[in-house]
């Protein structure tokens, strides 16, 4: 026992003694230590919340259509807008899945048209097919100043085709090379593009390649990141919505989405495909990250049943689902090129998640339903 006091006392004194010599150094020790530790910590944030904003490679740009990262190259090219055709006989379509924006709306008949905008189409090989233009997607297209390809029209198309701003391609009167047909089905459902041949069309029309930012906003939907998501759970009126059905409003294709809570995308089906609407060039069913439902005002012109669309106007009602939610959304376009704007209950431009958009057109007036 008198050992081990000794030797307790002995340790307790040695611990008096490094206290005592080492009082005035220790705590800067430590505080540097605090401080090192803190800029690590701070750092560690900062790349976290940053990283989403580094390019995975070098030169990468974010896109303009999709907010996903892309070439420098393919991030300066003007879109290509193409007009698709939907009814039974079409199917299937090519390329469909390539595309980054898909418009949908009524033509004459009650069957619906699709404009397919691509950001990156100089090395798809056949897309299509291709059938003829309405002029209501032209001024669509006017929004990301796109080369608009078609072929033909009804006469209502003149005057805007005819514009020296419009820069479309018209398979009906372009070089033979441009375009082609297949024999796998036929006329005139079986007409084609090659995006090498358009890029060449484009060049000699004298087309600028290269976005225009005198032209369309340079900034056009607004995107949220991927970090913190728009789920609109922030929304008190969001509504759950794992379908989204339009047969009302497209009484012909009777077009419906259905969500996929593993992947986060809307699944697009329709009653000419059968069910789930396929891409014949990729085999893949077409899906998106968000989809827009747009209402709009519109006339019949003649009696042949074709439509008109008001597409600038302002204050019109609309729909945002993405996430498998859904929420009320005003919309206005103030002019030929300007962009069409999506706005909150609370009058805040929405953010889009990163992906792939669906804008489905509907007639003012007209409805369509989802259910959880």
């Amino acid at each position: 026992m008198k050992k081990l006091s000794v030797l307790l006392l002995i340790a307790f004194s040695s611990a008096l003694l490094m206290i005592g010599c080492g009082k005035e150094e220790e705590p800067e020790v430590i505080e540097e230590a605090v401080v090192v530790e803190t800029v690590e910590e701070v750092e560690e944030e900062v790349v976290e919340e940053t990283n989403e904003d580094l390019p995975p490679e070098e030169g990468m740009v974010r896109s303009a259509l999709t907010n996903e990262w892309v070439s420098e190259e393919v991030g300066s090219l003007r879109p290509l807008a193409v007009m698709i055709p939907n009814d039974k006989s079409a199917l299937p379509q090519y390329n469909l899945s390539n595309a980054d924006i898909l418009y949908e709306c009524l033509v004459e008949g009650e069957i619906t048209r699709l404009m397919a905008v691509f950001g990156d189409w100089t090395q798809l090989e056949r897309v299509g097919n291709i059938r003829s233009c309405r002029d209501y997607f032209i001024y669509w297209a006017f929004e990301w100043d796109a080369i608009y390809v078609h072929a033909g029209g009804p006469f209502y198309i003149d005057e805007v085709v005819g514009r020296k701003d419009t820069h479309n391609i018209n398979a009906l009167t372009a070089p033979a090379s441009v375009f082609y047909r297949t024999s796998d089905r036929s006329a005139p459902q079986n007409l084609y593009l090659d995006g090498a041949a358009i890029y060449d069309e484009a060049n000699r029309l004298g087309y600028p390649l290269e976005i225009r930012s005198d032209y369309a906003e340079p900034v056009h939907f607004q995107f949220a990141t991927k970090t913190e998501p728009n789920t609109l759970e922030q929304y008190a009126t969001s509504k759950v919505a794992n379908k989204i059905d339009m047969a009302d409003a497209y009484p012909v294709t009777q077009t419906w989405f259905e969500y996929n809570e593993e992947d986060g995308l809307y699944y697009r089906f329709q009653k000419p495909s059968g069910g789930a609407h396929m891409d014949a060039a990729t085999n893949s069913q077409l899906a998106f990250k968000n989809v827009l439902v747009q209402f709009t005002y519109h006339e019949v012109r003649d009696a042949k049943g074709y439509l008109a669309f008001q597409c600038i106007d302002s204050t019109r009602d609309g729909w945002y689902f993405t996430n498998g939610r859904g929420v009320r959304v005003t919309w206005e376009k103030s002019s030929d090129y300007g962009t069409t704007h999506y706005f909150d209950e609370n009058g805040n431009e929405i953010q889009l998640n990163t992906g792939k958009t669906m804008v489905c057109i509907v007639e003012d007036g007209d409805t369509f339903s989802f259910v959880d």
